[in-house]
């Protein structure tokens, strides 16, 4: 591996400095493409309707398949680290799981859709960032913030939704295949076709095989789990009168997925002798819209997912099943200034396990949860002037358990006169947990869960202020978007992995939590040839909480970083037909989940950072071959600590002794007092490694 790298390093310096010397100039151009393309998107997630970027009132980031280039990776999950104020948190250092932070806030606070209709959720968090075709990808919109206003429970912290192409418009053939030194190999296709004059149709397979098992850190487990998936997406497009919309979609997944001990095979699948976390994962996916025939714009969506789960934590079984469908009608009238938008919305959630979780509790017979949640919304954007725009909007929804939830939000846009644009956001945001779905340490069995009482769903109150400036300079353009925010969460419910070693205890909390933060995204493009962009977050996230003498302290919750930075710098050989591509990310220390008071572990991260570097070449208008270097720092976790996973020779805990009261005792073999733990964790295990692909598109 040392050599590839030097070698590549190498190559890489003698190709840059020969073309260096080679004269190559643009023709002069008035404006910039891309300042124009910035100017002029389009998006849907602030509002549930399609209006120009710098007109929403609601601030929303756009990422193009281009910043997917810059990076090239096996799912969204993984592309995602380069998004200011986002970060992909992995759960387990053993099967890999993961989920999405937005400003500091756990996974479960996040929403994603695709389409605008929500597929991820619950069980299935877990999971619906991996395997979505990139070669089907228009673009990726980010809200940070509570968006519940509009798209209900799990929209607390932000919303991402993932905009799929348009038939019509797709290319006819889309084909990205990809391999690494540690031996995983993507490829992802994608097709079009037409049936007929006005029908068309995409077809897009995402494919992704890691079967190499590699335990550089010596504590013998795998590194990365070891991953054999396979994603189907289909989408239709109508061309009716009129242009109204008429799309239907569907996706399939099947992923089987598991990490362990070095030795592990599906022999020892739920057995004591070896340990291996194994998850078998079945996904369908049916989304789509249709405009009714009628004079009004009236729009109804539909959105349904079914999600099976055979997981074996050790000797632990988990199995769940999840039933999802949600249907909406929505309804865009403009009345002179004002812009409305009302509608209504039914979602129905099936949920069922072998845990504690949908057991009875009087009876212990197994009870799924099945909740009808409706919700009727209605905003209104109302503008007084070219330069000033007022959004209000109002959510309501009836759960079967928690009754009435009211979402209230408001918004106000200004366009000042140097033509930057200030945004300002308020509003209110609700979510029902469901403890076993979206905490991956409630599923292993390291540690005992304890439910101290009746869990009430979490509210929250955000302001946030946003500043986007556009500047256009010669041949190219500079841009700024910074913001501020802080939310207040009342009844949050956050685990507890301090009290108690042995235990996650989860409550209400007896008091408040509060994010408060800022941004800020630096961006500029020169002769189309310089791109780049740098952004950075800083943010304080609190737990304010009683302690046993009724005393309020503050308490940072574990994996929320007080900082962090991410950069993506371009340069084009235009002559030549070469890019390089130098990305990365930057995180401050974050407190991490000890497993007991004698852990030799180190209580918080250190400064750590993931860079890369890619070369693009075209050869010729339809195919580009690319390579690099992923981590180039060659950063992993264990750097500086004993070890990873706490008591990684004992997982089965066979050789764990207690004393009268539970605790665990300190023993000649087991000096730090511990149970197996694999839940310090931070960032991934992998380190250095080489790439390299071959891209074809045929328009």
């Amino acid at each position: 591996m040392e050599r590839f790298v030097i070698l590549f390093l190498c190559l890489t310096v003698a190709w840059l400095g020969s073309i260096a010397q080679t004269k190559d100039s643009l023709p002069p151009k008035k404006e910039d493409s891309a300042f124009n393309a910035a100017m002029n998107e389009i998006v849907v997630s602030g509002t549930l309707r399609a209006v120009h970027r710098l007109e929403s009132p609601v601030a929303v980031e756009v990422y193009s398949p281009k910043f997917l280039k810059m990076n090239p990776s096996p799912s969204v999950f993984e592309a995602l680290q380069l998004v200011n104020g986002v970060r992909p948190q992995l759960n387990c250092n053993i099967c890999n799981t993961g989920d999405i932070h937005i400003n500091g806030l756990e996974g479960p606070y996040t929403m994603v859709t695709i389409d605008g209709m929500p597929i991820v959720s619950s069980l299935s968090s877990v999971y619906g960032l991996f395997g979505i075709p990139n070669q089907l990808i228009e673009r990726i919109e980010v809200v940070k913030g509570p968006a519940s206003g509009l798209y209900g429970s799990e929209a607390v912290g932000g919303l991402i939704n993932i905009i799929t192409k348009n038939p019509s418009t797709a290319p006819v053939l889309n084909v990205d295949l990809m391999s690494t030194t540690w031996n995983e190999y993507l490829a992802d296709v994608g097709v079009k076709w037409h049936a007929g004059k006005k029908v068309s149709a995409i077809l897009g397979v995402n494919y992704f095989n890691y079967q190499d098992p590699k335990d550089d850190n010596q504590d013998g487990f795998t590194d990365m789990a070891l991953q054999h998936r396979i994603s189907v997406f289909n989408k239709w497009s109508w061309q009716r009168k009129e242009n109204r919309q008429a799309n239907i979609a569907v996706r399939y997944f099947y992923e089987d997925r598991w990490g362990g001990e070095m030795d592990w095979s599906g022999k020892f699948r739920g057995t004591d002798s070896v340990y291996g976390e194994s998850i078998y994962t079945n996904r369908f996916e049916l989304i789509g819209n249709y405009q009714l025939p009628v004079r009004e714009p009236i729009l109804f969506s539909w959105s349904y997912n079914y999600h099976n789960q055979d997981s074996r934590y050790g000797d632990i079984p988990y199995l769940g099943k999840q039933h999802i469908g949600f249907g909406q009608f929505t309804w865009n009238k403009k009345v002179r200034n004002n812009e409305l938008l009302t509608g209504l919305a039914l979602r129905y959630n099936f949920y069922d396990d072998n845990s504690i979780a949908t057991a009875d509790p009087l009876t212990q017979t197994n009870n799924p949860s099945k909740v009808f949640l409706p919700g009727i919304f209605v905003q209104d954007e109302i503008k007084f002037s070219s330069k000033h725009l007022l959004l209000a909007g109002l959510r309501y929804d009836h759960h079967p358990v928690h009754g009435n939830i009211f979402t209230p939000r408001i918004a106000w846009k200004w366009k000042t006169e140097n033509a930057g644009i200030l945004r300002l956001n308020a509003g209110t945001g609700f979510r029902v947990v469901n403890l076993f779905t979206e905490e991956h340490a409630a599923l292993t069995g390291a540690r005992e869960v304890v439910i101290n009482e009746e869990l009430d769903p979490e509210t929250s109150y955000n302001i946030n202020l946003n500043y986007n400036y556009h500047l256009p300079v010669r041949k190219g353009f500079v841009k700024f978007d910074a913001s501020a925010w802080y939310t207040y969460f009342s009844n949050q419910i956050i685990p507890d992995y301090d009290t108690d070693p042995n235990k996650i205890i989860y409550q209400n909390l007896d008091g408040y939590a509060t994010s408060t933060g800022f941004s800020l995204n630096t961006e500029f493009s020169f002769t189309n040839r310089i791109r780049a962009m740098v952004g950075g977050t800083i943010q304080d996230i609190r737990r304010h909480d009683r302690d046993a003498t009724g005393k309020m302290v503050s308490v940072q919750p574990v994996l929320t970083e007080k900082w962090s930075a991410v950069w993506n710098m371009t340069y084009v050989f235009v002559n030549a037909g070469l890019t390089v591509d130098y990305t990365g990310n930057l995180y401050g220390p974050m407190r991490l989940p000890l497993a007991g008071p004698l852990d030799p572990r180190k209580p918080y991260s250190p400064v750590w950072s993931i860079q890369n570097i890619q070369l693009t070449k075209k050869l010729g208008k339809k195919i580009e071959i690319y390579g690099g270097i992923k981590n180039l720092l060659d950063w992993t976790p264990v750097k500086g600590n004993p070890f990873i996973i706490a008591r990684a020779n004992d997982p089965f805990d066979k050789h764990v002794q207690y004393d009268a009261n539970g605790q665990i005792m300190q023993t000649p073999d087991n000096p730090y007092a511990l149970s197996f733990d694999p839940t310090y964790v931070y960032g991934p295990n992998q380190g250095r490694r080489g790439f390299f692909g071959v891209r074809m598109v045929i328009q």
